[in-house]
């Protein structure tokens, strides 16, 4: 970290393509250091470990997926950072799945482990509690991206100390580490557990919500993505996912041929779960969330979708910037 606010602005701009409103920000967390001395000393007396994203132990996979624009500047962790070397898979669904959509995460999450891949959770209930459970049966290795900050996991950490100290579970966050759990920080939270996923499975989703948007943008960005083949009776978006362009598997992650419609290349929705991630800590005008999404509208057409988003308020300065409600602006990286 302490490379990383040596470096130019120049050095910001080109190598880690931050905008004027990132270097802004970073120029404040630079002087807010100090005063953040305590938290990191407690941070690392307390066995947590912080990776910028210059360090090499930072996620290649998570670089790779997000690029580097979209890619948190640290992540706070504790338990085998060697974990984030290997090969991973998500397991993503509804917290309120079925019991054929548990059966389905349970199976592809054995098969993952005895495959010696690493099993990505949310620590959600339903899906994401699942998979986490059924990779530590058979002794697999899994990574738990939290909704929270890392130092408020004190109840998770008593549960999971034995796979923590056997190397087999990683605890991981974004967010700052006291953070309690938040609605906007559980969807922010989406893209990470995408990102750290080599491969992403779908137990079951609905035609809205965190897996919903987080599989069309997926598919929108040309990532593969195994839905499992819905029943003809169930009552989910599965069939949509896989009209849309997402891959039908079995139980066993085998893919199936079926006949469907190519993937939507620019869908209507707003990715929520993008648009809760870009603006955690820091307000944005049209124009910067365009960029911080990699989106191809024009800022009307950008803030006529924000305009149907219910956890966005508009602050009117010189300009529109859009910010989370009940959310102040973040000035420190520690804040």
């Amino acid at each position: 970290m302490k490379e990383f606010f040596h470096l130019s602005e120049n050095d910001w701009k080109n190598v880690y393509q931050l905008d004027d409103k990132q270097i802004s920000d970073l120029k404040q967390a630079k002087l807010g250091l100090p005063s953040n001395a305590f938290l990191a000393e407690s941070l690392l007396s307390q066995g947590f470990e912080i990776i910028p994203i210059i360090s090499p132990e930072y996620s290649k996979t998570l670089k790779e997926n997000l690029k580097v624009v979209h890619s948190p500047a640290v992540l706070y962790v504790k338990g085998n950072k060697k974990i984030l070397e290997e090969k991973s898979i998500a397991i993503v669904g509804s917290r309120d799945a079925s019991e054929t959509a548990l059966k389905f995460t349970d199976a592809i999450a054995k098969i993952a482990s005895e495959n010696f891949k690493v099993v990505v959770s949310g620590f959600a209930k339903g899906v994401d509690k699942q998979a986490l459970d059924s990779a530590i049966s058979c002794k697999g290795q899994s990574i738990i991206v939290l909704p929270q900050g890392i130092m408020t996991f004190g109840s998770g950490f008593k549960n999971y100390y034995k796979q923590i100290i056997d190397g087999d579970v990683l605890v991981l966050s974004t967010f700052f580490p006291k953070a309690p759990w938040k609605t906007e920080l559980a969807m922010a939270r989406n893209p990470i557990i995408y990102g750290l996923a080599k491969e992403i499975y779908v137990a079951e989703s609905s035609e809205k919500g965190g897996t919903w948007s987080g599989v069309v943008d997926g598919l929108r960005k040309g990532r593969k993505i195994y839905v499992r083949n819905p029943a003809p009776n169930e009552e989910n978006a599965n069939n949509i996912l896989i009209q849309k362009g997402a891959i039908p598997v079995d139980f066993s992650g085998n893919e199936l041929l079926i006949d469907r419609i190519p993937a939507v290349q620019e869908p209507d929705d707003i990715f929520e779960s993008e648009v809760h991630a870009a603006l955690i800590g820091r307000s944005l005008t049209a124009k910067e969330l365009l960029v911080k999404l990699n989106l191809d509208w024009t800022p009307q057409k950008l803030n006529k979708n924000l305009k149907d988003l219910d956890f966005i308020e508009i602050v009117k300065k010189d300009k529109n910037f859009y910010k989370l409600k009940g959310q102040a602006s973040q000035t420190s990286l520690f804040d």
